[in-house]
């Protein structure tokens, strides 16, 4: 899931972004032995989501297969008839990170076609905190991952009080897919609850499909488990929401820690690999130049820290909310741009730039010069 914000006033005028247009049913091959399949999608002012089908000797590995909703599904199966692709052959689905528009379409292949499900090796850490009453997939055997993401065990561990405190929102969104599930509203629980992996790679680990092998490369920060996968062989990027080409993906800030930092850490370590030939994104078209669109990224986030520095006099004490005004115009509002907010502030605070401070709402911030 990548975000479009709207960062001002003009932002009504612009024109549309590649990651907005609607999806075509045009199937295009984007490398070597790799199909662009785009699925629907209105998930936070997208208009699709790119669905890569990798062929190899045994069939294909399908990338990302879109929404847990029947217009997904049903796109789902028309472009694979039109690329002659049968459903039976889709032996693995690998998903980029966790979120709806991503893995939501993988339960559907698991019992359609009993495909393995290749994730990172912390991606199942969040449903397991959200204590749902999950269904378990086919094929059982998960695969037995240590788990290489010490934040999502010391949120595991916490109680209440100390989660609400060190992770502003997660206990509310918790708690509200658990009275989904309760109240039998499991269209609404479906669109958050992720499925259970059976492969799962760590980072720089090495894993072949598509009759080749691809570098695995743990991307934290839009996500706490995104997972961007890199052919040495012919310079391919699978690179998720981590790197999208013409909108800047969302940080996740409610995960706790620096993920700003992170972020910005993990686009220079994407940059840096060598002979990168093709970017394959989740929204938008292929691209070519990595590095430049790594560096137009860590330059908006540059501006948009010093937004809040030159609104430290007026603003003062201030809780994320009014901060976030000063990032996003009022239709972009909500627990998005407010965790986008939190992650620049928290960024800030750890850098000595900003001070916080508990208040009766949460957190207060004072940003400093």
């Amino acid at each position: 899931m990548g975000a479009e914000h709207d960062h001002g006033t003009a932002a009504a005028t612009r024109p549309r972004k590649q990651e907005q247009e609607p999806a075509s049913e045009e199937i295009t091959e984007v490398a070597r032995g790799i199909l662009r399949l785009q699925l629907p999608t209105d998930f936070t002012g997208l208009g699709h989501v790119n669905t890569y089908a990798i062929e190899d000797s045994r069939g294909v590995t399908l990338v990302d297969p879109g929404l847990p909703s029947d217009e997904s599904w049903a796109a789902l199966q028309q472009r694979l008839a039109a690329a002659g692709i049968p459903l039976a052959r889709v032996h693995t689905v690998y998903i980029t990170h966790s979120h709806p528009d991503h893995f939501g379409g993988a339960h559907r292949l698991v019992e359609a076609a009993h495909s393995e499900v290749l994730t990172s090796t912390v991606f199942r850490k969040w449903s397991q905190l959200l204590d749902l009453d999950e269904a378990p997939l086919e094929p059982l055997d998960p695969a037995d991952a240590g788990e290489a993401a010490t934040l999502l065990d010391a949120v595991a561990n916490a109680d209440e009080e100390q989660m609400e405190r060190d992770y502003p929102g997660f206990k509310n969104f918790r708690d509200r897919l658990r009275a989904a599930v309760a109240d039998g509203r499991l269209e609404e629980a479906a669109w958050m609850r992720a499925p259970r992996p059976t492969i799962v790679v760590d980072d720089t680990e090495t894993i072949r499909l598509g009759d080749r092998d691809w570098v695995a490369l743990l991307t934290p920060g839009h996500t706490h488990d995104h997972l961007c996968m890199w052919s040495p062989e012919d310079g391919v990027l699978l690179s998720g929401d981590h790197v999208l080409p013409t909108i800047t993906p969302h940080i996740g800030g409610f995960i706790g820690g620096d993920p700003l930092a992170n972020y910005l850490a993990n686009l220079d370590k994407v940059a840096a690999l060598e002979g990168i030939t093709r970017v394959l994104p989740a929204h938008g078209h292929p691209f070519d130049d990595l590095s430049a669109r790594c560096e137009a990224i860590k330059d908006h986030h540059a501006s948009r820290l010093q937004q809040l520095v030159d609104a430290s006099d007026e603003v003062g004490w201030s809780p994320i909310t009014r901060w976030s005004e000063e990032l996003f115009a009022p239709r972009s509002r909500g627990p998005m741009a407010d965790s986008e907010t939190y992650a620049h502030l928290e960024h800030l605070r750890l850098a000595g730039r900003a001070e916080r401070r508990e208040a009766q709402a949460g957190w207060e911030y004072h940003v400093l010069h």
